[in-house]
């Protein structure tokens, strides 16, 4: 309805004459007016919500979810030709909950578009990196952008039947980006109860099992490095004791590598995490990564450590 159409029944109940044609005027204008109410709350609202029915089954998209066709942006700003928007999603579930940010890593598109993908960011402490990287695969092709959003899907499914609510840091497996300092950005609102990025390692075939990360400095104070480390064990250990992987045998120590070298975590200022789900080059990895079921139980492992952590 028009704002036209607000204004027209607000005169008209001023000029009506007679006790009953007033009492009818005035119904009708409280009736309108409340349309009118209802229909700007709808419109300008600009989230797109998923209830937890429509988020029920674990590992496909959220039906109400759509991906955008619009070429995205660069961070110059210029448009790149064929290449699909990276506009984060919401999922909410039916009642407020804790918002947290999930972030899998790398997109489809990224390999196509290195005019993008390579542009210098701020990456946190005086450093610059590209903008996004195309990420690794199984030896028999698996990529891990594909893996990371799977997986993601799937915990974000875990995640509103729980109640709680979930930003996404791209709405599709098919565009490009967005950038790494853009990603962690989006988890910086102060509303975010945790950010987690959501990857897979490309090492050696020797190594084998999972690392997470966190950030060795405190980008966001001593308080949110130490809400980022309680994040850091509660999936540290639900990936120990669910995924069916080990920790890492090749980087880190007990499956934790503290880094300064990750812009998402340099540049946070929320609780943060970044997840190695296993070495997508080693056999017995892969075959977790490549297998349903295998995703399954990682992203169930996730989805446990993230409720773990909210006190869920």
């Amino acid at each position: 309805m028009t704002a036209g159409g607000c204004g027209a029944a607000a005169v008209a109940g001023r000029g009506t004459v007679g006790a009953v044609r007033s009492v009818f005027s005035l119904l009708a204008v409280m009736l309108l007016a409340s349309a009118c109410t209802s229909s700007r709350a709808t419109t300008s609202s600009s989230v797109v919500v998923s209830t937890p029915v429509s988020a029920s089954s674990p590992g496909s998209q959220v039906p109400s979810v759509r991906s955008s066709s619009t070429p995205t942006r660069s961070s110059s700003g210029s448009q790149a030709s064929g290449a699909r928007s990276s506009t984060p999603v919401t999922s909410h579930a039916a009642a407020p909950g804790p918002l947290v940010l999930l972030n899998p890593g790398h997109n489809g598109q990224d390999a196509a578009h290195p005019e993008i993908i390579n542009k210098p960011i701020n990456a946190g402490y005086g450093r610059t990196k590209a903008c996004e990287t195309t990420g690794t695969s199984t030896d028999s092709g698996y990529p891990e952008h594909a893996f990371n959003w799977d997986v993601a899907l799937r915990v974000r499914a875990l995640l509103v039947a729980h109640g709680v609510r979930v930003l996404m840091t791209r709405p599709n497996d098919d565009g490009v980006g967005p950038c790494a300092n853009t990603r962690a950005f989006l988890g910086n609102r102060p509303d975010v109860a945790a950010q987690i990025s959501i990857h897979a390692d490309g090492a050696a075939s020797s190594g084998h099992g999972f690392h997470v990360c966190e950030d060795s400095h405190q980008p966001g104070g001593a308080a949110v490095a130490g809400e980022s480390h309680q994040l850091t064990v509660a999936l540290h250990d639900a990936l120990l004791s669910g995924t069916g992987m080990t920790v890492s045998s090749y980087l880190g120590h007990d499956g934790y590598f503290p880094r300064d070298d990750l812009t998402g975590l340099n540049l946070a200022t929320r609780p943060a995490t970044f997840l190695e789900i296993g070495n997508m080059r080693n056999p017995g990895d892969s075959a977790i990564q490549t297998s349903s079921s295998g995703r399954q139980r990682i992203a169930t492992a996730v989805a446990a450590g993230i409720l773990h952590y909210l006190g869920r």
